[in-house]
């Protein structure tokens, strides 16, 4: 009997199809771009960062890109619509909260009408960042950061993935961290966000593979994006909360959740003399547009991003070797095998 993979599985449900790339099972190569034409793809998250320069460059491949971003009108939502119409690439700006289930609902309805069917790519990149001792953050805080890391995707995911599993295809891809796997003392409640999207993306990954859907979790390192911005603002705002009860412990910390916004001049000279500074955002979007290239079956669960730090890459490792111990024997070990192998 033939070994179970899941390119087996996958094809098992009729969906080992023509790939992305011409190449059987590989990414395409480095001197080649991939070809994302024929594909949807929405994005949460565009106004800045990551998402942003996803939403142009898979829309430069050829993709049908729904780039949609909070609190419409706004100038990046302007800026987004000049460039898509100066290149003529097919952009289409939508509003979306990953916090509102019913504009979630609504906006991927609206993007899978124009797409005439099921998107062929999710891709959850909204995401917030505040630090600081886990005893100061209070549920207005804590709930804003799970309402956003991990409630959003899986809102998108509920909406998007009965389309996909009608179609028997499709891919999710959840913008993670290192820190999703490993744990920053003073990282506030960021690392227990992004430890529980791992933990629901792997879970959905197995769940989904018999459907004939992927899941990616892409696992970022520092880059230099806007989020220091962003930041700086939820920290301003949480210590202003901060009873003195919980604040008396952690002088320092609290003190410097006070900090004034980063200047971007200086943040962007302080980057480029540290060996962060060699990073650029557009590694995101490169790895996932490599990703997709693949041989539907062939994909990876994780790929770490980063061109000097990746410290959770053994601890991936690790993981991948326990479950797949723990699978052995188990009712739906074969979707884990199927997915981890």
């Amino acid at each position: 009997m033939e070994e179970l993979t899941r390119r087996t599985v996958l094809a098992g449900t009729g969906t080992l199809v023509a790939a992305f790339a011409a190449s059987a099972g590989n990414a395409a190569s480095p001197a080649a771009k991939p070809d994302l034409k024929g594909k949807s793809i929405l994005i949460t998250g565009t106004s800045s960062g990551f998402g942003r320069v996803g939403a142009l460059l898979y829309a430069r491949l050829g993709a049908q890109v729904f780039a949609t971003m909070r609190n419409l009108p706004r100038p990046e939502a302007d800026e987004l619509r000049k460039i898509a119409k100066d290149e003529k690439l097919d952009i289409t700006v939508l509003p979306l909260d990953v916090r509102s289930e019913a504009q979630v609902n609504a906006t991927i309805a609206q993007a899978e009408k124009l797409a005439g069917g099921a998107l062929d790519v999710l891709v959850n990149n909204a995401g917030v960042v505040f630090g600081g001792p886990v005893e100061v953050h209070d549920m207005e805080a804590a709930q804003f950061a799970f309402d956003t890391n991990v409630f959003g995707p899986l809102r998108t995911m509920r909406a998007a993935l009965p389309a996909m599993r009608a179609r028997k295809s499709g891919v999710i891809v959840n913008i993670s961290s290192q820190q999703g796997r490993f744990v920053m003392a003073g990282g506030g409640l960021y690392a227990p966000t992004k430890f529980a999207l791992e933990a629901m993306s792997e879970q959905l990954a197995y769940e989904v593979a018999p459907h004939g859907i992927e899941v990616l979790i892409i696992e970022p390192g520092g880059y230099p994006t806007s989020v220091g911005i962003n930041r700086a603002r939820y920290q301003n705002e949480l210590a202003a909360r901060i009873p003195e009860r919980h604040a008396s412990g952690y002088a320092e910390q609290v003190a410097r959740l006070k900090a004034p916004p980063p200047d971007p001049a200086r943040v962007a000279a302080a980057m480029a003399a540290s060996p962060m500074g060699r990073s650029d955002p557009i590694d995101i979007p490169n790895a996932i547009a490599e990703v997709l290239a693949m041989t539907p079956g062939s994909r990876p669960l994780r790929r770490a991003v980063h061109p000097v730090s990746r410290p959770q890459e053994p601890i991936n490792e690790v993981s991948r070797q326990v479950q797949l111990k723990l699978a052995e024997g188990s009712p739906n070990g074969v979707w884990v095998k199927a997915v981890l192998d």
